[in-house]
């Protein structure tokens, strides 16, 4: 089944493979940031709560700079010194010894990470047809999913916060993770480059920058619709949901835990045979489903808060059952989401259209947590859950309206084809 997915390009498949080992390496530190600074460094929780904010906060201001490089220079340019500084922070991120130290190794990684998404999502939509795209972007997640499940298994194996040599190693190997792509990329010497200069009646393209992006109507809808849907989904997984499920369904972080290993699962399993199902499907109406789908799962999840005084087993099953139904709706964005941008771009803009992207979930990403946590550390889960599934239905009708904008072949309204795609030309 795997061979029906992949995209027809060995170069593209290379990035994919590249993907999935330095999420690997991602896997092995995502979840002991917080704990490495404060029990093995000594840092004030407050302390690395704003450090670890600041690092998104300089990912999220970066990332329209971002687009606008891929889009001048070529993705390779952007992504090589990204991956270099990444690279450098994570071994430096090793030998932190204080607060200040810290910050400045933090503004590092958020510098690095500021144009990865976007940067690696041009070469990919470079790299395959129309018809392809979809499924790349599907298989490209799950290769994210897969690295990070496979990272943090290692990790939690690893890591002892007596012994601050463990956390060494793991960053040290996330260092050597981002080699990978590196590598690969660097090998390709054709691939990423910058787009040949512009016929003379697209070259107002990018003068505009994006001031033209933002004037195309479609996209400017999708990007209202990803912005309530991010905020209302996921956005509310890294707070939200751990917050109201061990506050509100009252229970163990390790249920949480399993909850979030259910969802990775799911998807590393699913989305194979998703990426079949809605080929030829319209774009529009699967994201409205995504949205019912996450409406559901916050329903679901409101569920286990209503019964967690009578029956702790069935607010377990409810917090695992809403990581479960939400996983599904990944698996129908993550393909669609990307496929649709990049549908809408042009060449000459590609990358400015994907930083938006990346944009939408930086700032749902600030909006989400700031939502959650007042109110259902106030006690008004209640209200947090009738929020985000308003949200995902509001979101809903968004996407359906988005439908009469775009073209049959924007929305994937037509059979899948899969055309030769030229070699790339490194300029």
């Amino acid at each position: 089944m795997l061979s029906t997915v992949l995209p027809a390009r060995r170069e593209a498949r290379w990035i994919l493979v590249g993907t999935l080992l330095s999420a690997v390496g991602r896997g092995l530190t995502l979840p002991f940031l917080y704990i490495y600074l404060t029990e093995v460094r000594g840092l004030a929780g407050g302390t690395a709560g704003l450090a670890v904010g600041w690092m998104g906060a300089v990912g999220l201001a970066l990332s329209l700079v971002g687009g606008t490089l891929i889009d001048r220079f070529g993705a390779r340019r952007v992504l090589l010194p990204s991956w270099a500084l990444l690279i450098a922070g994570s071994v430096c991120l090793a030998l932190v010894q204080s607060a200040w130290q810290a910050f400045a190794v933090l503004t590092v990684f958020g510098v690095g990470n500021a144009a990865v998404w976007s940067g690696q999502s041009t070469v990919l939509a470079t790299l395959t047809s129309e018809g392809e795209r979809q499924r790349t972007f599907g298989l490209h997640f799950t290769m994210i999913n897969l690295g990070i499940g496979v990272g943090g298994l290692i990790s939690g194996v690893l890591v002892d916060v007596a012994r601050p040599s463990t956390f060494q190693l793991i960053y040290l190997l996330d260092a050597a993770s981002y080699l990978v792509p590196a590598t690969i990329l660097l090998a390709m010497p054709a691939v990423g480059g910058r787009i040949a200069r512009p016929a003379p009646a697209a070259a107002h393209q990018i003068r505009g920058g994006y001031a033209q992006v933002l004037r195309h109507r479609p996209f400017r809808r999708l990007i209202v619709f990803a912005l309530v849907l991010t905020t209302c989904g996921y956005a509310q997984i890294e707070v939200g949901f751990p917050a109201f499920a061990t506050v509100a369904a009252q229970v163990s972080p390790r249920v949480v835990g399993w909850a979030l290993a259910a969802n990775a699962f799911t998807i590393v399993v699913a989305q194979l045979f998703v990426l079949r199902a809605i080929d030829g499907r319209s774009r529009t109406r699967i994201l409205a489903v995504v949205c019912v789908i996450f409406a559901c799962a916050w329903l679901v999840l409101g569920g286990a808060g209503l019964v967690a005084d009578d029956n702790t087993l069935l607010a377990s099953a409810g917090v695992i059952g809403c990581a479960w139904i939400f996983s599904l709706g990944e698996t129908l964005l993550s393909p669609v989401m990307p496929a649709l941008t990049n549908a809408l771009a042009t060449d000459e803009l590609r990358g400015r259209y994907n930083a938006m992207n990346s944009v939408v979930f930086g700032l749902s990403g600030i909006i989400g947590p700031i939502s959650a946590g007042p109110l259902i550390g106030a006690g008004r889960g209640d209200v947090w859950v009738l929020l985000v599934v308003g949200g995902c239905l509001v979101a809903s009708v968004l996407a359906l309206s988005t439908r009469r904008l775009l073209t049959p072949a924007q929305d994937g309204r037509t059979p899948p084809q899969h055309p030769a795609v030229p070699e790339p030309s490194a300029v």
